[in-house]
């Protein structure tokens, strides 16, 4: 059996346990296990499970999918994709591996791209039942949590450009999204956009502000210090009240138009 095809095989078993088919859990496991198939014959989209870490005496695996664009190099677009920070809400890591797929069986972004996507962060709140992790909400630099550990780790080795975090917001019927640490980066000097409200449309969004500080730093933004470059993260949130159908629909449309914009946006500064 291939080194791919052992990992998944452990990541099938033990994200979480066997449940009913109608629920979440079950529904993630499944599309988990086809995705990870689907990757094995894809030239474009590599399943790689970032891990082990152990967690009460049981071995587990953090999901994680990397989609290369032709002629990708050293020197390409690295973004990472990150969702399921909370397994009591699985819509927007359903909704991620929704994209994934598509990637997988229609690689069409262009070329010069490295991403990776991370679609369930909180893996050991959905084995153990553990909840109130706020995982979305932890300093990486003096992460607990076994999977923010993991994740903190492999941000420095792989010196991602940028972080785009997806959650859930209070908002009743728009999208919230946040720009942080922007203005570091060599986008910012570009004077381009990196994201506009047409990006999002039909959907409505409501921009927050950046108040990025030290004292408030958390995410991937907190250990920026130790990282080789300083990236972006941009944050949305779904409305909480949208069911799936609605996540997915939202998600894959502004991911899809956020990668295309920033891909043109390497274009356009390889030619300044």
């Amino acid at each position: 059996m291939s080194t791919i095809s052992t990992r998944f095989s452990t990541v099938a078993q033990v994200v979480s346990p066997p449940l009913a088919d109608s629920t979440p859990s079950a529904e993630l496991n499944t599309r988990l296990s086809s995705l990870y198939a689907l990757s094995q014959r894809s030239p474009s989209v590599f399943g790689s499970p970032l891990g082990p870490f152990f967690h009460r005496s049981r071995s587990l695996n953090l999901p994680r999918f990397v989609y290369f664009g032709p002629h990708t190099h050293d020197e390409s677009l690295r973004l990472a994709f990150l969702a399921g920070f909370d397994s009591q809400d699985l819509r927007g890591a359903l909704a991620v591996l929704h994209f994934v797929e598509k990637l997988a069986l229609s690689p069409d972004l262009g070329q010069g791209l490295n991403l990776s996507f991370f679609p369930l962060v909180d893996v050991v709140g959905l084995f153990q039942g553990a909840r109130d992790r706020h995982l979305d909400a932890a300093h990486w630099a003096h992460a607990e949590a076994p999977e923010i550990n993991l994740l903190q780790k492999d941000a420095r080795v792989r010196g991602y450009h940028g972080f785009v975090r997806i959650g859930s917001s209070n908002s009743d019927d728009s999208i919230t999204a946040r720009l942080r640490g922007l203005s570091d980066s060599a986008v910012a000097a570009s004077g381009i956009e990196l994201i506009s409200s047409e990006d999002f449309e039909p959907w409505p969004v409501r921009w927050e502000a950046d108040e990025l500080s030290s004292e408030s730093a958390q995410g991937p933004l907190s250990i920026v210090d130790d990282l080789p470059l300083r990236p972006f993260e941009l944050t949305l949130g779904i409305p909480s009240q949208w069911n799936q159908e609605l996540h997915r629909e939202a998600i894959t449309s502004v991911l899809r138009n956020f990668i295309l914009r920033y891909r043109s946006l390497q274009a356009y500064s390889q030619h300044l």
